[in-house]
């Protein structure tokens, strides 16, 4: 089962009204493919990411779809009041019911100036947060959140190190591991994961996704053309200069030191890039690494057309891969 990352990129010589524009258009592409759900992104303080508020856009998105689930991938409870969240996503799930995903995670999503422009970050609180905010939704928390309660999301809680999976486990929900940009901890977290899966009301047995930068065109070269700049943004990322996605060309023109073109292909060798059936076989191999019951596609392309692309070719690619 397919399933798509997003965090509605502002590519260069772009803005953030047309990025919003175009992660619509990529959404209605995702539900056209036949993509199971559309997760968005909280980052804050970053020029090339405009899904700093996902339950605003995951309302816009989910009202122009259809079919696709729409939720948070994830929000960063310590950004914010867990009785503030009950309500929001309360909200969507009552205006768009059994279509909305409550992704959580405990990063900043952010720099440290910017965390402190948000004002509340305090990840050492995370387990009670989260329990306070299920509260909500079950009605057993000694004030009303409305809408919120009886109107619980489907609930995931998301990694990219192992207390998420560990917490995960022991709750007895769905866990998402982020391989798109923490590679080095995916084996041992969905490992630790199952090991202290424990039985709830939510789910009987395990259930996990693993987020991966896919990335397809018709032909390998094209692929790995339009790929370069989602390979240089792994990199200003890690130098803790995150930007503008940049154009292909643009990417392809940038000058790089010896130690950065090691690092940059160190920091993007996870990339599933290639033809259909190149991606295919990726993603074949991720499965059978993870046993993963979903996998997210990342697919940041500079180009809106090449990213619909990119999601058709790979969902039909896949589709021919388990009929095969």
């Amino acid at each position: 089962m397919l399933s798509l990352h997003e965090v509605a990129s502002v590519v260069e010589g772009s803005n953030a009204v047309e990025a919003l524009r175009d992660v619509t258009t990529v959404a209605q592409a995702a539900e056209a493919a036949g993509l199971n759900r559309l997760w968005l992104a909280e980052h804050h303080g970053m020029a090339g990411v405009a899904s700093s508020a996902p339950a605003v856009l995951i309302a816009h998105l989910a009202a122009h779809t259809q079919r696709i689930r729409v939720g948070s991938g994830g929000v960063m409870l310590p950004n914010h009041s867990p009785y503030v969240i009950a309500e929001q996503f309360g909200t969507l799930e009552a205006l768009h019911p059994g279509r909305i995903d409550l992704g959580i995670g405990r990063a900043p999503g952010s720099d440290q100036r910017t965390m402190q422009a948000v004002g509340r970050h305090n990840p050492h609180h995370f387990t009670d947060d989260l329990m306070e905010l299920v509260s909500y939704f079950l009605g057993t928390a000694p004030v009303l959140a409305m809408p919120g309660k009886g109107l619980l999301p489907e609930l995931w809680l998301l990694g990219s190190s192992t207390y998420s999976a560990q917490v995960a486990g022991a709750l007895g929900i769905p866990y998402s591991y982020a391989y798109h940009f923490a590679p080095e901890l995916l084996d041992q977290a969905v490992q630790i994961y199952r090991d202290s899966f424990r039985p709830s009301g939510v789910l009987d047995v395990p259930h996990v996704m693993v987020a991966a930068t896919v990335i397809c065109a018709e032909d390998a070269e094209q692929a790995r053309f339009i790929a370069g700049p989602a390979r240089l943004s792994t990199l200003f990322i890690r130098q803790g200069r995150p930007a503008q996605l940049l154009s292909p060309e643009a990417a392809d023109a940038f000058e790089l030191s010896d130690h950065e073109r090691v690092a940059c292909d160190r920091f993007s060798a996870n990339h599933i890039v290639g033809s259909p059936d190149e991606v295919a076989s990726g993603i074949a191999d991720l499965v059978a690494r993870t046993q993963a019951d979903e996998i997210m596609l990342s697919t940041r392309i500079h180009g809106v057309a090449d990213r619909v692309a990119s999601i058709s070719l790979t969902a039909q690619a896949w589709e021919r891969y388990q009929q095969a």
